[in-house]
């Protein structure tokens, strides 16, 4: 439906290039050649000599036109018509963004043609003329040194300076910004070269280049300009491209150059996404940059003479010697509300097949992290709804927790089944998923909008087949969406999975811009790298709003080794981890969770009361069971008081297992606890647990309701209410 939707808008947006085209081109060109007529009749009467008439174009030779453009739109929509069918959600997703950008390619296309042959006649190149020394005047009042400017003078001695235009300049206009520019140079002890070039391409107007920087005034940066604007519009319907048409209309019609002012480049080489510059002296590190082509990449290396830079998009578009220009910020991403529901790309970009995202901010993706004073102590609890972390290794809000383990150990199911428990909690989601398969990320998607927990989650997907640079930034993109939300008082839980590829992704892209390598060809960097993005989650203080990022990395291991680098790294950097044992998955104990390995260092300060009260001491029992059951296996006699442990240990163990996407109240978990340590399921079997554990549940929730919310709400466990509970069970336990 979306698909049919965007072709119908773009046979739309065809027709009305047929008929706005027309319309614009005679409007621009029907009035002015009346009145330059007029002036030509009045000034061969004034000269007494025959003078040339111009004529206007034909309206149908245009429509000719217009009609031959539609007609190639029109074939290369029913080309992708034919094998839609063929495509999946993502390859639908493509073709979406494809004919949109086909659409704007279009639309520019007509228009910046009107422009051109506008500016074609001699009349109203004599009106630009007539407005070379308004604009040379606001160029020289703006021009300065920049810091860059000072440093090359200090190794030269000379600073060249270019003027260009599209038709020869008058001689005073030359010698003016000579004489200006010599001045400012001479004031610092420097000497100037003025080079004058003309360059048909720019159409109108001026351009001064003073070492790196320009002072743009002309036509085709105006363009440039409209350009851009136009592909940040959405184009959704007729209305919008009228509204364009006309707005560039005005423009064309009484066009008036407006003073630009950015940095050149130049390209030195470019291979495997990473490219070499030279110029751009006042540049920063993570700024944005943009090549001729159109692609983008940002700064991530300054040295003395060269800029490294990583490129987001087809670095093969990009060519040696060719322009760079600074776009004047740093790499940003939209942020919003916007974002909920939504599948983005490391940029912000929709890749979902939903349309255009109608955001009105921006967040910078590297942002300086809450100081000691602007935090609060976590001590609130996050619920992940899993009865093992809950009990055992609790999660706060505004805590770093590591998932990790071997690869298909259920690493990334914990985290979905958190945002699934999210539901209803007012919790803002954002899973970050880092060189993952893109059937996997459909599959996580399709399982959120199933459970309803894609209205509060955004999905930001960089595949394996992403570049190095897209996977670098993802996750600082996702931490600065969840930015947004969190110093406007939300909680927000974000996953990234999984950090290891984000760190294979950074050390290639640090191997070829000829850094260093350290320890298993890592940069030296690496854990600076994990650590400023981790330490951006927090929970913020009251008089900040008293938001909160609660961190969930992954990372994989290698065989159970988790003393390896990047393992170590980001253990030390977070506030506990989730150890998934291979051994124990293998078992069926699902979540596999090693009890020994996994901690939280919260602790008890991110459960309720009950909770906490009620598992104290249940990790020490499992670690007990654990070490009877291995000894077992040797096959030795045991007293009954060892059977009874081991039985118990039995029970608890099996009382923990828990399917996927089944998340549990936190109330309801220390119910099961609480029913199973105190004997209360000695006779069951460990096969009939699951049945024990459903019938529980169903029991309080319809039967104890009352004593099940005191349960939960309670500021202390004490004797009253563990009475209370008692004797609940006892009566659960003479209906079954």
């Amino acid at each position: 439906m979306e698909i049919q939707y965007v072709i119908i808008n773009f046979l739309i947006l065809a027709a009305i290039l047929v008929i706005a085209g027309r319309k614009t081109v005679k409007r621009i060109f029907g009035g002015r050649y009346e009145r330059i007529n007029k002036e030509l009749d009045r000034a061969e009467k004034i000269a007494g000599m025959p003078m040339p008439v111009l004529t206007e174009p034909s309206a149908e030779a245009v429509s000719a036109d217009c009609s031959e453009d539609v007609v190639k739109a029109e074939n290369l929509v029913k080309e992708k018509i034919a094998s839609i069918e063929a495509f999946g959600e993502r390859e639908k997703s493509e073709i979406h963004r494809e004919m949109i950008q086909d659409a704007r390619k279009e639309l520019f296309s007509v228009m910046k043609e009107n422009v051109i042959n506008l500016f074609s006649y001699e009349k109203y190149q004599s009106a630009i003329k007539n407005l070379d020394r308004q604009v040379v005047d606001e160029i020289l009042k703006k021009i300065t040194l920049t810091p860059g400017d000072m440093a090359y003078l200090k190794h030269h001695d000379i600073l060249y300076v270019t003027l260009t235009s599209a038709y020869p300049l008058e001689k005073d206009i030359i010698d003016e910004v000579d004489r200006v520019t010599t001045q400012m140079l001479a004031d610092v002890g420097g000497k100037t070269s003025l080079w004058v070039l003309e360059d048909a391409s720019l159409i109108g107007g001026l351009r001064l280049r003073i070492g790196d920087t320009v002072y743009d005034g002309t036509v085709a940066e105006e363009l440039y300009q409209f350009e851009k604007n136009l592909n940040r519009e959405p184009i959704m319907h007729d209305d919008t491209v009228g509204h364009l048409i006309q707005e560039f209309t005005e423009k064309a019609e009484s066009f008036k150059p407006h003073l630009h002012q950015y940095q050149l480049g130049r390209v030195m080489s470019v291979s495997d996404g990473i490219c070499w510059m030279d110029g751009l002296a006042d540049i920063m590190y993570g700024e944005v940059v943009e090549f001729e082509c159109g692609e983008r990449g940002m700064v991530l290396d300054i040295q003395q003479n060269r800029i490294g830079c990583v490129i987001f998009g087809e670095f093969e578009h990009i060519e040696s010697g060719s322009r760079v220009r600074r776009v004047g910020r740093i790499a940003s991403v939209p942020v919003g509300e916007c974002l909920l529901g939504r599948v983005v790309d490391a940029l912000g970009k929709p890749i979902d097949a939903m349309g255009y995202l109608p955001y009105k901010e921006t967040r910078p993706i590297e942002y300086k992290a809450p100081s000691i004073l602007e935090r609060a102590p976590v001590n609130a609890p996050l619920h992940t709804g899993i009865k093992a972390i809950d009990a055992l290794v609790p999660i706060g809000k505004g805590q770093r927790e590591l998932i990790i383990g071997d690869r298909q150990t259920g690493k990334t199911a914990i985290a979905i089944d958190t945002i699934i428990n999210q539901k209803g909690k007012d919790t803002v989601c954002i899973y970050v998923a880092i060189g993952q398969k893109d059937t996997l990320v459909a599959e996580i998607k399709e399982k959120l909008e199933a459970h309803g927990a894609m209205e509060y989650t955004t999905i930001i997907a960089v595949p394996a087949s992403a570049s190095a640079a897209l996977q670098y930034i993802a996750p600082f993109s996702g931490s600065a969406m969840a930015e947004y939300f969190m110093y406007s008082g939300r909680d927000v839980l974000i996953v990234y999975d999984d950090l290891s590829k984000h760190a294979v992704a950074y050390r290639e892209l640090s191997l070829l811009l000829h850094r260093p390598s350290g320890r298993e060809a890592y940069p030296g960097d690496i854990f600076y790298l994990h650590s400023r993005l981790l330490e951006r989650a927090a929970h913020l203080s009251d008089e900040l709003g008293g938001g909160s990022i609660t961190a969930l990395p992954i990372i994989e291991t290698l065989a159970g080794d988790i003393s390896a680098y990047i393992p170590t790294n980001v253990i030390s950097i977070t506030d506990g981890q989730i150890f998934l044992e291979a051994e124990l998955f293998n078992e069926g104990q699902r979540p596999a969770v090693n009890v020994g390995l996994s901690v939280s260092r919260v602790g008890g300060a991110a459960q309720t009361p009950s909770m906490k009260k009620i598992s104290s001491s249940l990790r020490t029992r499992l670690a007990q069971y654990r070490e009877l059951a291995e000894f077992m296996q040797f096959g030795s006699d045991i007293d009954d008081e060892t059977k009874k442990t081991l039985a118990s240990g039995r029970l608890l163990t099996e009382a923990l297992r828990q399917p996927r996407y089944a998340p549990v109240e936190d109330n309801m978990q220390a119910i099961l606890i609480f029913a199973v340590s105190e004997g209360y399921a000695d006779g069951i079997s460990p096969d009939e647990m699951e049945k024990f554990e459903k019938n529980l549940y169903s029991y309080f929730r319809q039967e104890k309701a009352d004593l099940a919310l005191r349960i939960k709400n309670a500021k202390k466990f004490d004797d009253e209410l563990k009475n209370s509970l008692k004797e609940a069970l006892n009566e659960f336990l003479k209906r079954i």
